[in-house]
């Protein structure tokens, strides 16, 4: 771990603790007796309650050295120990996973969501945002150092429950005569996104697929066209390109298999998801999709898609004369992909199957 590994159609990046900042040592040996699963973590119940403020400032004492019942004045916190805390805990996040140690990820995601360090690091994402200033339905502005201060209080999962999404439309890039729904949480549930992300995050950057370069952590659309060129550079590469877009990604994705698959606290996910928004003054429930405006969105979006490139290659490149034969690659950018394959290969009814 920790060194580059370079495999055909694959992509050369750093390590995921070496992309949060802590370089791992040593070689890790996973358990035999552990689970081996990491959905496995999501099928047990959910987290337990909190049991109110004293669990909540115990964590944050024991992570930022506040004082119980005390929340500090926001040009006070200490942000150097605050990102060093969180650093440190999606280190260890991330080496349990690759340790296949899942009760272990649960209890360090658990301690992550439920800090103090954690919640000043969601705090000051959602008001450093360029839409910080853009309120939700209750109109609610963190613009002030005693509102950011106070919605310290307001980021505990005991008795949380979010308001829908305000839904406006606005134009397309691609096509400024159409127009894409955008969901705007209020920012307590923003922040509840960020601060819950925090936990997602390393799970997910260290399971998601090879070749996946949107929404994600010192990733961008050079990186991708930096791999098409790797694949399509050498005198024997695949000389066609399909280029998809998935219709509806995100108004599309079904609730229940989020629910099932994604590891994260089951109870908070399923309200984000079933907030249902609100447009002209009308009420709308959610029955599928995850609203596109939300800071968790694109997280599960990629993760819900991160199973093509394997479909693709169990299906076209799962032994060597396949590989030989077909030269089959996929790149994908959130819900833009492009699969590469071979001329007179014969596998584009297979690609166009497999992609429908």
């Amino acid at each position: 771990m920790g060194q580059r590994v370079k495999e055909e159609g694959a992509s050369e990046r750093r390590s995921v603790m070496g992309r949060i900042g802590i370089e791992p040592t040593g070689n890790i040996i996973p358990g035999e007796s552990r689970q081996t699963s990491l959905w496995s973590s999501v099928t047990r119940e959910p987290w337990p309650t909190d049991l109110g403020s004293k669990a909540e400032m115990s964590a944050a004492a024991t992570l930022a050295g506040a004082a119980p019942g005390l929340v500090p004045g926001w040009h006070s916190i200490p942000w150097k120990q605050v990102w060093r805390n969180v650093r440190r805990l999606q280190a260890r996040i991330v080496k349990a996973v690759q340790e296949r140690r899942w009760g272990k990820v649960r209890a360090l995601v658990y301690l992550l969501t439920h800090s103090y360090s954690g919640r000043a690091a969601a705090i000051l994402r959602v008001t450093t945002n360029p839409g910080a200033s853009t309120p939700g339905v209750d109109g609610d502005r963190w613009d002030t150092p005693e509102r950011k201060a106070a919605a310290f209080r307001k980021l505990r999962r005991h008795g949380y429950q979010p308001q829908p999404l305000r839904r406006v439309s606005i134009p397309k890039s691609s096509d400024p005569s159409q127009l894409r729904p955008l969901g705007i949480p209020t920012l307590t549930d923003r922040a509840m996104q960020a601060l819950y992300l925090l936990g997602l995050d390393p799970i997910e950057e260290t399971t998601a697929a090879a070749n996946s370069y949107g929404f994600r952590s010192h990733r961008c659309c050079a990186d991708a066209l930096d791999q098409c060129y790797k694949v399509l550079g050498q005198r024997d590469s695949a000389t066609w390109i399909l280029e998809g877009d998935i219709k509806a990604c995100f108004d599309r994705i079904s609730h229940d298999w989020l629910l099932t698959h994604i590891p994260m606290d089951r109870a908070i996910l399923r309200k984000w998801l079933q907030a249902g928004y609100l447009e002209k003054d009308a009420f709308f429930a959610t029955t599928e999709g995850t609203p596109q405006g939300g800071i968790a969105s694109p997280a599960l979006a990629n993760a819900t898609l991160d199973g093509l490139e394997t479909l693709l290659r169990e299906g076209f490149s799962a032994t060597r004369p396949q590989r030989t034969r077909n030269k089959v690659h996929l790149v994908r950018y959130a819900d833009d992909c492009a699969p590469r394959r071979r001329k007179g290969s014969g596998t584009g009814p297979g690609l166009e199957r497999h992609a429908a």
